[in-house]
């Protein structure tokens, strides 16, 4: 064998051995990097779950009932409102609860707003008493009023999925005897692990089959009561 050839082998050998090489290692960084992948695009998924569930759980206070839709919920963000509720005085004031407590009892025959437009009308004369009102704001001069980062339009869509929406239910139940609302709003993972890797999702979602757990991400329930828990919880 002459020098030449010699020198292509080794060459040849060497190549293939560096290309071995790498190939091991894509095989094991592969699954690292969707896994990576698959956390980063979560956290977004479930800011957007939770945002929904916050929002579900204000218009349960309003309407006693959940939405079955993400356009409702935006409707009631964007035109709806909440009543809420402002104290006046504290009970640590001593001379506030014995002001208080006179005026109830030279009204006594006085209820609900009456009672209380009493004690506000003390209060604006300078006498210190205790009570609560209630006022109507704007939903969304209420709700993430400090995330700046909070898009009622994007609200719908699952992210990374390419304009696929979020999978909502709503409805009432019986349980134990009393009509309880719920809801749930759902992610699969097929949805927002779209455009990575196929096979290492389809994986994914057979695991989480396999442990009787819901493929994607999910907040609420409409079989059983959960306290409208994410399963990420």
């Amino acid at each position: 064998m002459n020098k030449t050839v010699k020198i292509l082998l080794e060459v040849v050998l060497g190549l293939i051995i560096v290309g071995g090489a790498w190939l091991f290692i894509s095989s094991i960084q592969k699954p690292v990097r969707f896994n990576d992948e698959v956390a980063s695009r979560s956290k977004v998924g479930i800011q957007r779950l939770k945002d929904i569930r916050t929002l579900q759980e204000a218009f349960k206070s309003v309407n006693g009932r959940f939405s079955p839709t993400v356009d409702s919920l935006k409707l009631f963000y964007e035109q709806g409102q909440m009543d809420i509720v402002m104290q006046i005085g504290s009970n640590d004031d001593s001379l506030a609860v014995v002001n208080t407590e006179a005026i109830k009892k030279a009204n006594r025959r006085l209820k609900g707003d009456q009672l209380t437009a009493k004690l506000q009308e003390a209060y604006e004369k300078g006498m210190k008493v205790v009570f609560s009102t209630v006022t109507k704001i704007p939903v969304k001069d209420t709700l993430f009023t400090r995330r700046a980062d909070f898009c009622i339009d994007s609200l719908k869509y699952i992210p990374f999925s390419g304009g696929m929406e979020v999978e909502m239910e709503s409805t009432i139940k019986k349980v134990s005897g009393v009509q309880v609302p719920l809801f749930e709003a759902r992610m699969p993972y097929k949805a927002l692990l779209k455009g990575m890797d196929n096979q290492l999702r389809i994986n994914l979602d057979a695991d989480r089959k396999a442990q009787n757990k819901y493929e994607g991400l999910q907040v609420g329930s409409i079989t059983a009561p959960n306290n409208n828990a994410g399963n990420w919880e």
